[in-house]
């Protein structure tokens, strides 16, 4: 019997429930995996931006990972600026995507990025490790950010990442153009 494409997605995620999956944050020691995964996301995909697109290992060592690191505890950061931790997703030993929390929110990013960013690997998706890493997020997301709802937006073409967000307890709050902006109770 074929089972359908959403049942086998259920199979997957039943299969993850049982691992023990971890978000760590960015960290020295993890720093091989951390570059790799880093430098091989695209400059923007899907509404992600990463800058850090192609850098050297030894620039990432050098300049990017300490950046990275201070963006949790800034220093003579201009005033927009808004502190954001990254966190990995691990599958064991295998680095499966990158979450990012920002602390609080500009008007910019309240009517924009909001407080969660994330990606997952290619050959990973479509198998639950979304779901469950924004499910890992948003428990430290509590935590951390003042506002009442937690923030995101989504590209309205991106139906994988919409799943994502409403299988967390995600609402949609508005959309524009090309965005749906989601909501998802503190």
């Amino acid at each position: 019997m074929r089972l359908q494409k959403t049942e086998m997605q259920q199979l997957e995620s039943q299969k993850l429930e049982s691992r023990k999956l971890e978000l760590r944050k960015l960290n020295r020691r993890d720093a091989a995996p951390q570059w790799e995964y880093t430098t091989a996301l695209p400059a923007d995909e899907n509404g992600l931006t990463n800058p850090y697109h192609g850098v050297s290992f030894g620039e990432y060592m050098e300049k990017t990972l300490p950046e990275l690191i201070s963006h949790e505890h800034p220093v003579n950061m201009p005033d927009w600026f808004v502190p954001e931790t990254y966190y990995y997703l691990w599958d064991e030993d295998r680095l499966i995507g990158e979450f990012r929390i920002r602390h609080r929110l500009t008007e910019a990013l309240r009517s924009g990025a909001g407080h969660i960013g994330y990606s997952i690997r290619k050959d990973a998706r479509g198998k639950g490790y979304g779901t469950a890493g924004l499910r890992l997020t948003v428990q430290l997301a509590r935590a951390i950010i003042p506002e009442d709802e937690i923030y995101l937006r989504v590209n309205k073409d991106n139906i994988a990442s919409q799943r994502v967000m409403l299988n967390n307890g995600a609402r949609l709050a508005g959309e524009d153009e090309h965005h749906f902006f989601m909501r998802i109770r503190k």
